[in-house]
């Protein structure tokens, strides 16, 4: 039976955008890799435990804060190595600059003989939605698209005029590189720099 994991997608509402709450992995492995390492806070389940509280408890093992309010369900999602992730999204605050680590021992450097701890997450942060696409890993990416598609157009600062403007269809984008859109002007809707389909499609209130 494939490994069951659970996670939260947090997320806030700053200066009228939304930002999603990602922890990059420690250990060696992940040191030096950026685009496409970071997570939302997730771990594996316990035997006979409740999902959602597996959730929480994975927050605070991982990040050091514990996580109450409405959560919505997002998901189940199977990762490339045949794990799945069951996913919630919450909205809440966490201090990204204050993340406190549960660690794990490896044998660091490989047949050296000597076992080194790691915290399991070396830094947090918030990241709007054109960010979080190429920062979190690409088994997650579905959680992103997922969370925008329940979401309502209004809370991303866009203008009614300029959400009318856009009219992409997902056969459009879908193979696109995130530099190839741009972000609606919330004043006069012209392009202004390079962001992902998720603020397009959450400005329209489109489905994907």
């Amino acid at each position: 039976m494939p490994k069951r994991s659970a996670g939260l997608l947090i997320f806030r509402q700053t200066a009228g955008y939304l930002e999603v709450f990602l922890v990059h992995p420690g250990g060696p492995f992940w040191a030096r890799k950026d685009d496409g390492a970071w997570s939302i806070p997730k771990g594996l389940m316990e035997q006979g435990e409740d999902p959602l509280e597996a959730a929480k408890r994975e927050v605070f093992e991982e990040v050091g804060s514990k996580i109450e309010g409405n959560f919505t369900w997002l998901g189940e999602y199977r990762q490339p190595g045949g794990k799945t992730v069951l996913v919630w999204s919450i909205e809440a605050d966490v201090d990204a600059d204050a993340v406190v680590s549960n660690t794990f021992q490896i044998e660091w450097p490989p047949r050296s003989g000597k076992m080194r701890a790691f915290p399991e997450v070396d830094r947090a942060g918030w990241f709007r939605l054109d960010e979080a696409q190429q920062k979190i890993l690409k088994g997650q990416q579905q959680v992103l698209f997922d969370f925008v598609k329940r979401l309502k157009p209004q809370p991303c600062g866009l203008s009614r005029a300029s959400r009318n403007m856009v009219s992409l269809r997902p056969t459009i984008w879908r193979n696109r590189k995130p530099s190839q859109f741009a972000r609606l002007s919330p004043s006069v809707g012209r392009s202004e720099r390079p962001a992902s389909i998720f603020l397009l499609v959450f400005a329209a209130g489109r489905s994907l």
